[in-house]
């Protein structure tokens, strides 16, 4: 089980001192916040991708991922999301493959769609056609990955002849892929088709809605003949704050909260964290929290937490890393791994990926049947029959 902190890079004023950072003084904290994960054992450092404000979150996370790359000697550097719907997947082949280089196989992303409508227009693209993007351009994107030379064309972008790209993925294999979801059900099915990870980042959304969405994604995994549904590969998001003392975390975080742009001014803490993923209390509830999330969606590989938002100083931040490591992972690493069954599979490493490859194993886009844009069509399908089932289960 690998565990990580994600960043968003939102500059928010901090509502107990209204105190704003600096655009400078976000990028270098977000630095800090990063090294000082992996020293305290996270797993995973990941940044999102935004190109407007209140976020400094990179356009191009390779920028900072290469610098963190040297930096850094054992966090897996990733992202929480790539844009693949609004980046040319040309320019990620090879700038993902040249950050897997410099961090000696240390990178994997998270591609998701995004949640800022305005992105598309800039980028001379059509929100409409989100998710037709995001399967053709994945698809492109994989090909560049796996094969030598590239002749290609689609609806989204020029077509590509006798092209070769450069530099190649590292000891030939490409970075390990999770297709991050919160709501489409297509995202889901691309990741069964493909063989990758599927990672929904569930910070907004109630249990129902995260259970529905993993159960499809591990259905269709095994359809397309990658394995049984438990051996997916699932990462979640989550978020926490933490004080020794219960009372004290709910007092401290409370202003944060009702003032944060993502959420704040909505409903209430104790309704927000009854429904979602969230939060807010001693390590030893974060643990049982966290620990219950197994119950949801099964065993899984990755588990992600957001914690450096809605304006809370770094160095609270950094306290909050240094809980996790002191009182948090040792538990929970203990904890999954006496859970997990021996035929499931551990977060896929690069390792694990030229290992798999040299033994003729790595999946087959599609497996049995099917091709990307089939796959992308079959989810609405398939997603309405989950939900039919869920109701009259509930019924």
């Amino acid at each position: 089980m690998q565990f990580g902190i994600f960043t968003i890079g939102d500059i928010t004023a901090d509502p107990t001192t209204g105190t704003t950072p600096t655009e400078h003084q976000r990028i270098k904290d977000t630095v800090k916040i990063a090294r000082h994960a992996e020293q305290a054992g996270f797993d995973v450092f990941a940044t999102g991708q935004h190109h407007n404000p209140p976020f400094v979150a990179p356009g191009n996370p390779p920028t900072l991922l290469s610098h963190l790359a040297a930096v850094t000697e054992t966090v897996t550097l990733s992202t929480a999301t790539t844009l693949i719907t609004t980046m040319d997947p040309v320019r990620l082949a090879e700038d993902y493959s040249y950050l897997q280089h410099l961090a000696d196989g240390r990178v994997d992303l998270t591609l998701g769609r995004g949640n800022t409508g305005p992105v598309y227009p800039w980028f001379g693209k059509d929100i409409r056609q989100g998710v037709n993007l995001a399967v053709e351009n994945y698809n492109l994107l994989y090909r560049l990955w796996h094969e030598e030379t590239v002749d290609w064309s689609g609806q989204f972008r020029t077509p590509l002849q006798d092209f070769t790209l450069t530099p190649q993925p590292l000891d030939g294999v490409a970075p390990f892929v999770w297709h991050g979801s919160i709501r489409s059900p297509e995202i889901a099915e691309q990741a069964a088709y493909y063989g990758d990870g599927f990672f929904h980042n569930n910070i907004f959304w109630n249990k129902e809605h995260i259970i529905r969405m993993v159960r499809l994604y591990r259905q269709r995994f095994e359809h397309y003949g990658h394995g049984k549904a438990h051996q997916a590969y699932v990462g979640l998001g989550g978020q926490a704050y933490m004080a020794k003392n219960s009372q004290d975390a709910v007092k401290e975080f409370r202003p944060y909260f009702d003032n944060a742009p993502v959420y704040g001014h909505g409903p209430s803490l104790e309704d927000f964290t009854s429904m979602t993923p969230l939060t807010v209390g001693s390590p030893q509830q974060v643990i049982e929290r966290t620990l219950s999330f197994r119950d949801w969606v099964g065993d899984y590989q990755r588990q992600m937490f957001l914690i450096d938002h809605a304006g809370l100083p770094t160095d609270t931040v950094l306290k909050q890393i240094d809980l996790f490591g002191e009182d948090v992972l040792p538990v929970l690493r203990a904890e999954f791994a006496t859970l997990k069954p021996d035929d499931v599979p551990e977060a896929p490493t690069h390792e694990f990926l030229v290992e798999r490859a040299r033994r003729g194993e790595a999946p087959v886009p599609g497996g049995r049947e099917g091709s990307p844009a089939h796959a992308a069509r079959e989810a609405a399908r398939a997603t309405q029959a989950e939900q039919q089932k869920t109701e009259e289960d509930a019924r």
